[in-house]
């Protein structure tokens, strides 16, 4: 099968030269593994040793005798599906701080919501952790990948190095969704291949936690929550829809969260932001699988379907989320509505500016479209933080994210940006 080649690599050998231990986890098959044994292969020296726990023997053995398992295992070590054996850890401490090792330990993880309370319990500043999702665009077109800005000449550089694309290219791209064994197979069928990932991650992951008792009633409320994309969370709406309580849809969500199916952007709020709503907004980290949730069946019925501009907007985060993980940074990804219902789709806040985006499936959205960016002028405004002018922000170049041919200024601030340049 062909390797395609990922974004994160250079993040990854800098966190794996930083810290004994490296930790990169992320949703099942999104390539954990084959990009840690691709790296592996180019080390200097070479020599380690890769063993995954989903071996029922090894499994046992890390188990029941960590120590054991280490003496069979030695450093370098690259060892896969951490969460089943998470007795292992505190023996990785004491392995790594006898050796001082940079990169002694490579750990891959797909179950988060078991894994990262053991992991900060036992390798507390020994560990570096890699965030890893589906392939990004950059990645499928083989570009250059670096964290998105709305800035006008970071944009101007793009140009030089992105592909153009169409909208039928681009809602293709959307229904494949992000699996690299999609791409690195095309003859491989979408509707079998997501219907095995749902499966997978309903009796491997879901079936290992107590509160989930009835997986067709959490596949269910998969299907539910991806009929919510890119809109705010109200829990007692989806409780409703699937017939169980607000705690117990809360607790599902957290669940879908922790195994990055999907992602919740927190709204942007401060002292001058008076009536912005606490809901969070959702997100699925691949189209492809929320295309399949819902049944769609092509990409010319969801592009003409009543959610194709959902799932445009779920698009654009997603690619804007991944650039800022594949460059190991944590994405500075919030989004802004009001109590009189106005909204802006991302901001992004870094460095103490704040950039407004919204994103429109139109070529030539108008200036309508960022008529809501003047909701921000509050922060601007003298005395607008009273004593904590400390916490002053700045409003940065704002982005329409829309099928525009080209990369053109609106106005002086702000720049209609086509998606295939982010």
């Amino acid at each position: 099968m062909t390797y395609i080649k990922r974004a994160a690599e250079d993040t990854i050998r800098r966190v794996s030269g930083m810290f004994p231990v490296l930790l990169v986890t992320g949703p099942r098959q999104v390539g954990k593994t084959t990009l840690l044994q691709k790296l592996a292969e180019g080390e200097s020296g070479g020599g380690r040793k890769y063993v995954t726990l989903d071996d029922p023997d090894v499994r046992y053995l890390a188990k029941h005798d960590p120590a054991l398992f280490l003496q069979r295992y030695t450093p370098p070590v690259l060892i896969d599906e951490i969460q089943y054996a998470t007795e292992l850890l505190p023996y990785i401490k004491m392995s790594v701080d006898r050796s001082r090792r940079k990169g002694d330990f490579w750990l891959t993880g797909s179950q988060v919501f078991r894994l990262m309370n053991h992991v900060s319990e036992s390798l507390a500043g020994r560990v570096g952790i890699v965030n890893l999702l589906g392939l990004s665009d950059a990645e499928i077109y083989q570009t250059p990948s670096e964290a998105f800005s709305t800035d006008a000449d970071h944009l101007m550089k793009r140009l030089a190095v992105a592909k153009p694309r169409g909208l039928n290219e681009i809602y293709r791209r959307i229904f494949r969704g992000s699996m690299p064994e999609l791409y690195a197979d095309e003859a491989i069928d979408w509707e079998t291949y997501y219907r095995s990932y749902v499966d997978t991650y309903l009796q491997r992951d879901i079936r290992d936690l107590a509160q989930v008792a009835d997986e067709m009633q959490f596949f269910n409320f998969m299907t539910i929550v991806a009929a919510q994309i890119s809109r705010p969370v109200v829990y007692g709406e989806l409780a409703a829809e699937a017939g169980i309580s607000a705690p117990t849809a809360k607790k599902w969500l957290s669940i879908l969260a922790s195994s990055h199916i999907i992602v919740l952007v927190q709204p942007y709020h401060n002292n001058a932001l008076k009536r912005v709503v606490k809901m969070p907004l959702l997100h699925f980290t691949d189209t492809g699988l929320a295309a399949y949730l819902l049944k769609w069946g092509n990409p010319e019925a969801l592009e003409k379907g009543a959610m194709s501009g959902v799932f445009f907007e779920n698009y654009v985060f997603s690619e804007i989320y991944k650039s800022y993980l594949n460059a190991g940074k944590e994405p500075p990804i919030f989004y802004y509505r009001d109590k009189d219902q106005k909204e802006i789709d991302l901001l992004l806040y870094q460095n103490g500016v704040l950039s407004p985006i919204e994103i429109k499936k139109a070529a030539s959205p108008g200036k309508a479209a960022i008529k809501n960016f003047h909701v921000l002028d509050s922060l601007n405004k003298p005395g607008a933080f009273g004593e904590l002018e400390t916490l002053k922000v700045e409003i940065g170049t704002g982005s329409v994210v829309c099928m525009s041919g080209d990369l053109l200024p609106i106005d002086e601030k702000n720049w209609y940006v086509p998606v295939w340049l982010i």
